[in-house]
């Protein structure tokens, strides 16, 4: 415990030293407010963790793309620009890895651990936390990542009810509208008359077996020590339905009756549906195709469904432990609990995935939760920002269906323009950076 600071009335409650929680307290405390974080580490432990460093990295120690034109990209320079301990810690620690920003995951824990524990405005208290507090002496920050502890996320499904908390992610790929052939992909709803909600992509009977047949033999992500890999009979991975027999995804997700090609005006052997993943239509979910398919094999071999064969994949499938939020059902602006104001949710809890993408979130909480301090309205970031499409990601998604998600450019508003592909991530990351700056000028945020 690190209390270097007399307890004052009113004050910020961070549970959770992760990525999130961390980004969080140093954010509050650069906006001159007192902070009390909270890790139960070293004294409990997790599966996964090994240390009791602050923001241990338990996976990748890499960051992915530091391309400024991609969508994390222009996401971790919006971070940077904001002054983000995550980012720092991330540019002083960088080993090489080509294109990405990976990091010495040692050196990057103890980087971030030392600035906390040396800043006078934040209060280190090294014990597990089993409910979540009231906001009675200021903001509550619940910061606790993917392997919340079971009490916590307990007193967590009971403020925001059990149907809205879930201990497992099972995601589906998402992939661009205009990298489909849309002269073989075709738009109907199963039995609708009308124009229909998805795109259809029809297989015969030949290219459906050699497209099992690869995914069969594709490599795939093997659970962790931690992980228990029971899935749930309504959202299996698509590998695993195929284990039950080859025709078993044309009798669940890529079933085709009711969708008749009209090309040839019958039922297709089989289909993969895409769902619209936003309201412009720029982005398409793979419709039941949750995976543990590593991404590189994702690649090859759904680029084998008929119309997808040049499928520019804006998030691929993934299925791991990870307990997060329905947020567009529980979350209220400025990211706090509908069901218990002053109760902020950041980091993977709160419905982002993905290391950058939690900083973010905690980032966000840390200036929101600041600022509430200070009497002051929190002021979401402009459309057109990364920060901002993170946001409306957890607040416009569809709640029924609602999955953790990556930046990608697909939750971003639609250019005002026909600009060339090659030309839209550039286009992206300099309208978001004068946007960036417009905010920063009129709030006073960093």
């Amino acid at each position: 415990m690190h209390a270097r600071t007399a307890r004052t009335e009113t004050y910020i409650t961070i549970v959770g030293a992760g990525l999130a929680g961390s980004e969080a307290a140093w954010q509050a405390a650069r906006r001159g407010v007192r902070v009390r974080l909270f890790e139960m580490r070293p004294c409990k432990k997790t599966p996964a963790h090994e240390t009791g460093e602050m923001a241990e990295l338990v996976c990748s120690n890499s960051l992915r793309s530091d391309s400024p034109d991609s969508a994390v990209g222009i996401l971790k320079n919006e971070m940077r620009r904001l002054g983000s301990l995550i980012m720092a810690a991330a540019d002083a620690t960088r080993v090489p890895a080509g294109g990405a920003l990976a990091v010495d995951r040692e050196r990057f824990s103890a980087f971030i651990t030392k600035r906390i524990e040396s800043e006078p405005l934040i209060e280190v208290v090294r014990q597990e936390v089993e409910k979540i507090p009231e906001p009675a002496c200021g903001p509550v920050i619940i910061a606790t990542g993917p392997l919340t502890s079971d009490a916590l996320a307990l007193d967590l499904a009971r403020i925001t009810g059990e149907d809205n908390l879930a201990f497992y992610d099972a995601i589906a790929p998402i992939v661009a509208a205009d990298s489909l052939d849309h002269g073989r992909v075709y738009r109907a709803s199963r039995y609708d008359d009308g124009p229909g909600d998805y795109l259809n992509c029809p297989f015969t009977r030949e290219e459906y077996e050699r497209f099992i047949d690869a995914m069969a033999a594709a490599d795939r992500v093997r659970p962790r020590d931690f992980e228990d890999p029971r899935y749930f009979e309504g959202c299996l991975p698509i590998e695993v339905m195929l284990e039950r027999g080859p025709d078993t995804p044309r009798f669940g997700p890529m079933k085709p009756v009711g969708l008749p090609d009209p090309r040839t005006g019958r039922d297709p052997y089989a289909v993969v549906q895409l769902r619209s993943e936003n309201l412009e239509g720029t982005a398409f979910n793979m419709v039941g195709f949750q995976t543990r398919i590593t991404w590189s094999e994702q690649k090859r071999v759904f680029r084998m469904i008929p119309g997808m064969e040049n499928a520019e994949f804006l998030r691929y499938g993934s299925v791991h432990r990870n307990t997060f939020v329905r947020a567009p059902k529980v979350l209220a602006p400025g990211l706090e609990l509908a069901a218990r104001p002053g109760v902020l949710l950041a980091g993977q809890v709160s419905g982002v995935e993905g290391y950058v993408e939690s900083c973010a979130a905690g980032l966000l909480a840390g200036v929101f939760a600041a600022r509430k301090v200070l009497g002051l309205a929190p002021v979401p970031p402009p459309e057109g920002t990364a920060l901002a499409a993170l946001l409306a990601h957890l607040y416009r998604s569809e709640a029924k269906n609602f999955q953790p998600s990556n930046i990608n450019f697909g939750l971003f508003p639609p250019l005002g323009r026909k600009i060339p592909k090659k030309m839209r991530g550039r286009k992206r990351a300099e309208d978001a950076a004068g946007k960036l700056e417009e905010w920063i000028v009129a709030q006073k945020i960093a």
